[in-house]
């Protein structure tokens, strides 16, 4: 079964009829119960199963939880990324966020947060159906792993965004709903044991990439090895990560690896390729709206100035100087991350052809959230540009174990991994590593991919400092309670006041 292409349509209904998703009111507590769902599950079919479980994948999609507001909350916040646009259109708040001076009122936290826990109630609920089944245990077991994953997914992100955050693991009734227990924040450590729980269950349960038993898109044992070792990097289990990010390069969790091409990895022809651990699976579906909404088209060249061209977006996150900077000379990656806006012109790789810069609101722009109109799939609709988000792939994974074997003081180890990065980058190889350099290598392969300003905050824990100098030479102060995102006030007030707010915020 091919996840999102076959089965979009079916399981959006269906999560509408079994599943019954959060309502309109923004309050991510108010999950009305399984029902009659709950009374049968021990009849559920296979078929159906399969179907629940796509409808939690699904949740990737849906609204802004990969889309504009998380485009925000990631790249523009960190230095990778300046606002964009023009100085007048501030949609919504992001000149804010992008300075780092947002308060509690800003209404993308409250999207974020609502649409992160929207995933986290789809997979309790799936999780309850599944537990109570009466399927085969092989698959009862896989489909339960992959859920579990989807949920440890779901608040590796809330917990990195807003610190402790309370700890919903399983389906609440409509009573419990509105009880303190469930409206008070866990701490950050209680939160990263139940991540950790779910991917060692899904570790040790879901199947191979490429396995009979699996499917494109779908958590793999790759996947849930990479994320575990993500998860231990932040935990500084160094071992931990040291081992399980060797298990994939060593290939015993499936076959993964780098494409020749780094220019390739965001492309339609590099969605679930082996160097894939995990994405976010878009489609085409009847209703042209089975992909993340407005992320490529957010993010993509706008017209300015002299205007006299069909733009292809609204100019958002775009790369800053401070990333710029950082790239060596001759690094092949800095051409396949930024759309550099040149005096005659530029061209895409698929012929299309951006005018000069007096014609273009802004000098630079994301190449990595591009989906070609022309030589990609898509349906008509510019807002709903089937485009996978590569959530975790093989080079972070190198990344990862680099860290880690030099943590560990195995510096021959760290050195390998970044020379298996640097040919395709146009680099020659490195003879010594330390750990800013290890640093500097994730910055510029994993640029504008939604990951820096999370790793700026882990290694700010390990080097004091260290991202205060980094907004620093971005223009930005950075303070410490920046460390986290305030807890969005619609929240704190659904909560009545249990729910307490960062440190440092109103």
């Amino acid at each position: 079964m091919n996840l999102i292409r076959k089965h979009k349509t079916i399981c959006c209904c269906l999560m509408t009829a079994l599943l019954t998703s959060i309502t309109s009111c923004s309050n991510y507590l108010d999950v009305k119960p399984q029902g009659q769902l709950d009374q049968e599950a021990s009849a559920l079919d296979p078929a159906t199963a399969q179907k629940l479980v796509v409808g939690v994948y699904n949740t990737m999609w849906e609204g802004d939880m990969h889309g504009f507001a998380y485009v925000q909350m990631t790249n523009i916040a960190s230095d990778d990324a300046d606002k964009g646009s023009n100085p007048g259109d501030d949609l919504p708040n992001s000149g804010a966020i992008d300075n780092l001076t947002m308060d509690a009122s800003v209404n993308t936290l409250n999207s974020i947060w609502r649409l992160f826990f929207l995933g986290v109630s789809r997979a309790n609920q799936a999780l309850s159906s599944l537990e109570s089944s009466t399927l085969d245990a092989t698959m009862k077991n896989q489909l339960i792993g992959e859920v579990r994953f989807l949920r440890a997914y779901f608040y590796f992100d809330l917990v990195r965004f807003f610190g402790g955050v309370p700890k919903i693991d399983r389906v609440i009734t409509p009573q419990e709903a509105g009880s303190a227990a469930f409206q008070t924040r866990a701490s950050v450590d209680e939160i990263y044991a139940l991540i950790i729980e779910d991917l060692e269950y899904a570790l040790a349960n879901v199947a191979t990439k490429g396995a009979a038993n699996s499917a494109a898109g779908r958590a793999s044992k790759g996947a849930a090895a990479g994320m575990l070792a993500k998860v231990m990097l932040y935990r500084q289990n160094w071992q931990r990560a040291f081992s399980l990010t060797d298990s994939i390069i060593t290939q015993k969790v499936g076959a993964y690896g780098l494409l020749d091409s780094y220019f390739e990895i965001w492309r339609e022809t590099g969605a679930n390729s082996k160097e894939s651990l995990f994405e976010v699976q878009t489609g085409i579906n009847s209703a042209c709206e089975a992909a993340i909404a407005n992320y490529a088209e957010c993010q993509a060249p706008r017209a300015g100035g002299k205007f006299g061209w069909a733009d292809l977006g609204w100019g958002f996150g775009t790369p800053s100087q401070s990333l710029v900077d950082e790239y060596d000379d001759g690094d092949l990656r800095e051409g396949a991350t930024i759309i550099f806006i040149n005096p005659n012109g530029t061209f895409l790789w698929d012929g299309f052809r951006i005018p000069s810069r007096d014609s273009v609101e802004s000098a630079r722009y994301n190449y990595k959230s591009y989906h070609s109109q022309a030589a990609e799939s898509n349906c008509g609709n510019r807002g709903r540009l089937p485009k996978n988000l590569r959530i975790l792939r093989y080079g972070e994974i190198l990344l990862i174990h680099a860290e880690a074997a030099l943590a560990l003081g195995n510096p021959g180890a760290a050195i390998a991994d970044i020379n298996a990065l640097h040919p395709r980058a146009g680099l020659g190889p490195v003879s010594s590593v330390t750990r800013e350099s290890i640093w500097h290598e994730r910055r510029v392969e994993l640029a504008m991919e939604h990951d820096r300003f999370f790793d700026l905050m882990r290694q700010n824990a390990l080097a004091p400092g260290r991202a205060a100098a980094a907004f620093a030479a971005h223009g930005k102060t950075f303070a410490d309670k920046n460390r986290v995102f305030p807890i969005p006030q619609r929240q704190i007030d659904l909560g009545g006041g249990n729910l307490k707010q960062n440190d440092g915020y109103n």
